[in-house]
C-alpha cells in the first residue's frame, strides 16, 4: 500500500535510500557548495556556536575541586593547582585526540564513528548513548544554572524560574531552527566578552598582591573543615574527577564537523585547538588566583563570584562577569544543539533511530533532531522544578563514557594504521583513556546515590531502544527486498474508486485525474438512512443530468460510519478483481488560508485512515487548491 499526495512539496533532504545497515563506510564526500556553505560554520563561528558548555563550564569546574578540597582544610586547598594542573593535561590529551578523529572521520559523529569503526557495534551504541544523555543533560544544566545566576540577582524571579528556564529554552531553539550559523552569529558577542571578563579578572588579579574586596564573600558561613591536615590519594581522585566537569564540551567539535565551511577538517581541528587552548589558560589561571588570594568556599556564593570580587573590586567590573558568566551559562545549551542532532542524523542513517532525524532543512539544520532534543529537555526543566542541584550529580557522566571509548578507539586505530609516530600517539591515547575511566568511575560512585542511578539505568535503556530499532528496520528491509533485484515491472489493469458527497468543480477534478488514471473508474457514495434519502436522490438526478460516464454506486451505512462501507466494498472488489490494480482517489479542497483548515470536516482523513487500516489498496488524496 501506497500513499500519493498532490502537489508534493520537499523542502527537505530525503535521508539515504537504504534501510540496511551502513557499516563504517563514510558518506559521499561534499562538494563545493557555495549557497549551503553560507549557512555553515567558519572556524571563528564554531568556537562560538560548539564552545559555549566547555567555556561556560570554568563557572563551576573549579569550583567543584574547591569543594572537594575543602573537606580537607586549609591544607587540603593548596592542592588546587596540581589537580587542576592535571585536569589541563587531561584536556591537551583529548584535544588532541580529537584533532585526529576530526580528520579520521571528517562525516562527524566523535566517539560514536571512532567507536564504530575500531571497537564494534555494541560498543559504539554505549558511546551514543551515553553522548545523547550527556547533551541532554546539559541543555537543562546550563539553563537551570544561567537562571539561577538571574534569580541570585533578582529574588523576586524565583518562584517563576521554570517559567524563565522554559523562555529561554525556547529562544535558544528558535535561534537554532534558522541554522547553526545563525546561532553561532547570534551567540558570538555574549562569548567574546565572557572571555575577555575572565582573561581580564585573571590578568589583574595576578598583578595584585591582596585582594581588592571581600564583599562578596563577607557575612557567608565558610565550608572548610577545620583541623584537618590531611590529603589522601582518595580525595585528589574524587577531586580530580569533580573537577573534569570542566571538560564536557571538548568532544562538541568532532560530533559536528559536517556542520563547518570548507576545508571542514581543517576548520574543525583550529576549533578544537582554540577552544582548549581558551579552556586551559583559564582553568590554570582561575586556579592560580585560588591561591594567590587563599579563597576560602563559602555558603552561597560562587568561587568565581569571589575571584571577580577579589580581583576587580566590588564595582561594575564585577558585574559584568556576573551577568556575562549569566547569560553564557544559560546560552551553553547551544552545543548540545549543534553537536547531538548530527549525531543523532548518523544514527539515523545507520538505523539506530527513525530516519526523520536525517532529514536537513534547507538551512542545513536538522531540525527534529532540534526539536526532539528541546522537547526532552524541556521535561527536564519541569521536572527538576529549575533547580540546578537535582540536575548536576546526572551531569557528566556519559561525557566520561563517550571519552572512554573514543581514546580506546583510537589506540586501535594508530596500531591499524601504523603511521610515522604511531606508538607515541597510541600511548597518548591510551594514557587518556585510562584518566578518562577512572574518572567515570569515580563519578558514578561519588554520585551515584544522588541521582547518578538514574543515567546507570537510562544507558542501557537508550542502547537497547537504538538495538530495537535497528531490528525494525532490519524487518522492514528483509519485507521490501532491498539489496535485492525485483521482479520486471508488469501492467495490471487499473480500477479508481472515488468516494464523493455532493457536485462541484472538486468532484469534477477528482473524476478528470481519476479516468486519466485509470482504465475504468468507480463513484461511491455513502447513504445513511430513510431520512436522509431526499439528498441522496437529489444527488442521484444531478449526476445522470451531468452523465459523466462514470457510474455512481450507494454504499449504505447501517452505524453511520464513512471510512468503513468504503473500505469494506474495496476490500471485496479487490477480492473479485484480484488480477485489477485498485486505486482509492480522494479529493480534498485546500483553503487559501491556513486558519480556514479547521473549518473542514477532515472526511478525507477519515476515509484514507480506514483504506488504509483495512486494505491493501493504493491511496491518492487529490488536494484541489482554493484561490485566495
Amino acid at each position: 500500500m501506497s500513499t500519493v499526495s498532490q502537489p508534493a512539496n520537499r523542502p527537505e533532504q530525503p535521508p539515504p535510500a537504504t534501510v540496511t545497515d551502513t557499516g563504517a563506510a563514510p558518506g559521499p564526500a561534499a562538494g563545493p557548495d557555495p549557497a549551503g556553505d553560507r549557512h555553515r560554520l567558519t572556524a571563528l563561528q564554531g568556537l562560538a556556536a560548539l564552545s559555549l558548555d566547555a567555556m561556560a563550564s570554568v563557572a563551576y569546574g573549579p569550583e567543584s575541586i574547591v569543594l572537594v578540597l575543602a573537606a580537607a582544610g586549609a591544607y587540603g586547598l593548596g592542592f588546587t593547582l596540581p589537580v587542576t594542573l592535571a585536569i589541563a593535561a587531561l584536556l591537551a590529551v583529548l584535544v588532541a585526540s580529537y584533532r585526529q578523529v576530526i580528520v579520521a572521520f571528517p562525516n562527524g559523529g566523535g566517539s560514536y564513528a571512532v567507536a564504530k569503526t575500531h571497537l564494534g557495534r555494541r560498543s559504539a551504541l554505549i558511546a551514543a548513548a551515553s553522548l545523547v544523555l550527556d547533551y541532554i543533560l546539559n541543555v537543562a544544566v546550563s539553563v537551570t544554572a544561567g537562571v539561577a545566576a538571574l534569580t541570585s540577582a533578582f529574588p523576586g524571579l524565583y518562584a517563576d524560574r521554570v517559567w524563565i528556564c522554559l523562555a529561554v529554552l525556547v529562544l535558544v531553539t528558535a535561534i537554532n531552527l534558522r541554522g547553526i550559523a545563525d546561532s553561532a552569529r547570534a551567540f558570538l558577542l555574549p562569548t567574546a566578552v565572557f572571555v575577555a571578563s575572565i582573561m581580564a579578572m585573571i590578568v589583574v588579579g595576578l598583578f595584585r598582591d591582596a585582594p581588592a574586596s571581600t564583599a562578596t564573600a563577607a557575612g557567608h558561613a565558610s565550608v572548610l573543615a577545620q583541623n584537618a591536615t590531611s590529603v589522601g590519594a582518595l580525595l585528589l581522585l574524587k577531586a580530580f574527577a569533580s573537577g573534569c566537569s570542566a571538560l564536557t564540551g571538548v568532544e562538541a567539535v568532532a560530533n559536528a564537523v559536517p556542520s563547518f565551511r570548507a576545508p571542514a577538517t581543517r576548520r574543525a581541528q583550529r576549533t578544537e585547538v582554540a577552544l582548549g587552548a581558551l579552556l586551559g589558560v583559564m582553568l590554570i589561571g582561575l586556579s592560580l588566583l585560588i591561591g594567590r588570594f587563599h579563597l576560602q568556599p563559602v555558603e552561597g556564593v560562587t568561587v568565581l563570584a569571589q575571584l571577580a570580587d577579589a580581583s576587580l573590586g566590588h564595582n561594575w567590573a564585577f558585574y559584568v562577569v556576573q551577568f556575562a558568566t549569566m547569560v553564557l551559562l544559560a546560552l551553553a545549551a547551544n552545543t548540545s544543539f549543534g553537536g547531538l542532532p548530527v549525531l543523532m542524523g548518523l544514527l539515523a542513517r545507520d538505523n539506530y533511530l527513525p530516519h526523520v532525524f536525517g532529514l536537513k532543512a534547507d538551512r542545513q539544520v536538522h531540525r527534529h533532531g532540534v526539536l526532539a532534543l528541546a522537547a526532552v529537555a524541556a521535561a527536564l526543566l519541569v521536572f527538576s522544578g529549575g533547580d540546578v542541584n537535582t540536575l548536576v550529580p546526572l551531569f557528566a557522566i556519559g561525557v566520561f563514557v563517550g571519552f572512554t571509548l573514543c581514546q580506546a578507539g583510537m589506540v586501535r586505530h594508530w596500531h591499524r594504521e601504523r603511521s610515522a609516530g604511531w606508538l607515541g600517539k597510541a600511548l597518548l591515547n591510551g594514557f587518556g583513556a585510562v584518566l578518562t575511566a577512572a574518572a567515570a568511575v569515580v563519578v558514578t560512585a561519588t554520585k551515584f546515590a544522588e541521582g547518578a542511578w538514574l543515567i546507570v539505568i537510562a544507558l542501557p535503556l537508550l542502547v537497547l531502544s537504538f538495538e530495537a530499532v535497528h531490528r525494525a528496520y532490519g524487518r522492514i528491509g528483509d519485507r521490501l527486498g532491498l539489496g535485492r533485484v525485483p521482479d520486471p515491472p508488469r501492467r495490471a489493469r487499473s480500477l479508481v474508486v472515488v468516494p464523493v458527497s455532493h457536485l462541484s468543480r472538486l468532484t469534477g477534478e477528482a473524476l478528470n485525474a481519476a479516468v486519466s488514471m485509470g482504465d475504468e473508474v468507480i463513484a461511491v457514495t455513502v447513504t445513511y438512512g430513510t431520512e436522509e434519502r431526499p439528498g441522496v436522490e437529489a444527488l442521484r438526478r444531478d449526476w445522470e443530468l451531468w452523465n459523466p460516464g462514470v457510474d455512481l454506486l450507494e454504499l449504505p451505512s447501517p452505524t453511520r460510519s464513512l471510512g468503513r462501507p468504503i473500505a469494506s466494498y474495496v476490500r471485496d472488489l479487490t477480492d473479485r478483481r484480484p488480477d485489477a490494480r485498485v486505486t482509492v482517489l480522494i479529493p480534498e479542497a485546500e483553503p487559501a488560508h491556513l486558519w480556514q483548515r479547521v473549518l473542514q470536516n477532515q472526511r478525507g482523513a477519515v476515509v484514507a485512515h480506514a483504506i488504509r487500516r483495512d486494505t491493501d489498496a493504493v491511496i491518492c488524496r487529490l488536494r484541489f487548491r482554493l484561490a485566495p
